[in-house]
């Protein structure tokens, strides 16, 4: 479904509003994976859907329904429904209202055509690739290829009308050798960023040099994180920067804004333009969101907000808000990390003793509050000396407050954006010292 059906669409459930406010979210995707292992495809989805959300406001009451039936008849069922819902719901007397916006501009190359047209065949040929690399090495590979298009369309009887279409795509390879791992992964907008050579070839390389790991002592360590171990770390900070947990208390932030929790080296920003997102300009309220500084040389700046928090706490509303209305408040979704002046390999050949890090797993919250976490290193981990890797060793349990080790970074000076199931980050690797870990494994 393209933009004008998608505004013809909402158009038609503003139509039967009746009393009160509405607001219509109509939600087009398309999302196609094709997963691998043991060096052969053995699964391919595709989902395509299209959905209505349909929030009425009626005498300061809410009420919200769903469907993907786009007949006459559901469509004015779906508006029933939630004018329904809204007569028992409880009141709101400072209820926020809807969004009454001009449409933001969307950042360049948010769309691709090739990306939102990728069949079957062409995420097998990139799957191919990366099989064909790993298998050169002498070993097997796991992993996926996908890609999507989605648009959304945001419309209200307070007179906006939005609309964004936009596309993604992701490579993730794993090559699996006797007794090593290595890993490599590529998100992109423009599936043809995503090179199944180069990425098998990488992961291959680590899972080679990764053979025969040693033990090594627990400890304070030196550690060079590459982007995908440190973007799997810091997904668990983004959530201290909503507006709710500032307010009710589980958030680092709540000793106030204006003050240094971090390094002076450590600039974060929400930033849904970076070339490397190019994401979504507005929020599922249909608010601009806002470029916005969270974090400038260690000076907490901001956090992002909603129609709901913005009122509550008197903040500008930085559009940041989930479908309303949301139990979880508003989140940042493109976390930007700014990197420094040096290359990986710089860091690397300055570090007398310390890890190389490809990636973490399994991470879990300890204490939500102070920023501990617990998790593991995983699918290469290498040893440093006299700024060289020496080899690879077992790996490690860690314990570790997010906030500490942030206190103590050094970042090089590409950028990369990693993902995972909750979670998309721009950043560069993260040199750090006295990264605690508290024990070792058998593999």
């Amino acid at each position: 479904m393209d933009r004008s059906a998608r505004e013809t669409l909402a158009t038609r459930l503003l139509n039967v509003a009746g009393e009160g406010q509405l607001e219509a979210v109509v939600h087009d995707e398309a999302v196609a994976l094709t997963r691998f292992t043991q060096n052969a495809i053995h699964q391919n989805l595709a989902e395509r859907d299209t959905s209505v959300r349909v929030r009425a406001i009626v005498d300061g009451r809410t009420g919200v329904a769903v469907t993907n039936d786009l007949s006459d008849a559901s469509l004015r069922a779906v508006v029933e429904r939630a004018r329904a819902v809204a007569a028992f719901a409880p009141r709101e007397v400072d209820a926020a209202g809807l969004a009454a916006n001009a449409e933001p501009a969307a950042p360049p190359r948010a769309f691709v055509a090739a990306t939102a047209d990728a069949s079957p065949a062409d995420r097998a040929r990139i799957a191919a690739d990366a099989i064909g690399a790993v298998e050169r090495a002498g070993l097997w590979a796991a992993g996926f290829v996908t890609t999507s298009r989605s648009g959304l369309t945001i419309a209200n009887s307070s007179g906006t009308l939005v609309s964004f279409d936009g596309t993604d795509s992701g490579l993730n390879v794993k090559a699996n050798g006797p007794d090593a791992s290595g890993f490599a992964e590529r998100y992109s907008g423009d599936v043809a960023a995503l090179d199944g050579n180069a990425l098998g070839a990488l992961a291959a390389q680590k899972a080679v040099s990764g053979a025969h790991p040693a033990a090594v002592e627990p400890g304070p360590w030196t550690v060079i994180l590459e982007p995908a171990a440190f973007g799997e770390l810091l997904s668990h900070l983004t959530e201290h920067f909503s507006a709710q947990a500032f307010d009710e208390g589980s958030s680092f932030l709540c000793d106030g804004l204006d003050r240094a929790y971090m390094g002076p080296s450590v600039t974060l920003a929400d930033d849904f333009a970076h070339p490397l997102f190019a994401g979504r300009p507005f929020d599922f309220e249909g608010y601009p969101t806002r470029q916005l500084p969270l974090i400038a040389n260690g000076v907490a700046k901001h956090v992002v907000t909603d129609a709901t928090w913005a009122k509550k706490l008197g903040l500008p509303n930085t559009g940041h808000g989930l479908p309303a209305p949301s139990a979880s408040g508003p989140e940042p979704e493109h976390i930007v990390v700014s990197g420094g002046e040096k290359t990986l390999d710089q860091l690397i050949a300055e570090t007398g003793h310390g890890l190389l890090i490809t990636r973490f797993w399994y991470i879990r919250s300890v204490d939500q509050r102070k920023t501990i976490v617990t998790g593991m290193t995983r699918d290469g981990t290498f040893e440093i000396r006299d700024g060289r890797l020496t080899g690879s060793v077992r790996n490690l349990r860690f314990n570790q407050s997010i906030l500490e080790a942030l206190n103590h970074v050094e970042f090089s000076s590409t950028q990369q954006r990693t993902a995972g199931y909750s979670y998309n980050i721009v950043t560069p690797a993260a040199k750090i010292e006295n990264f605690h870990f508290t024990s070792t494994t058998d593999f």
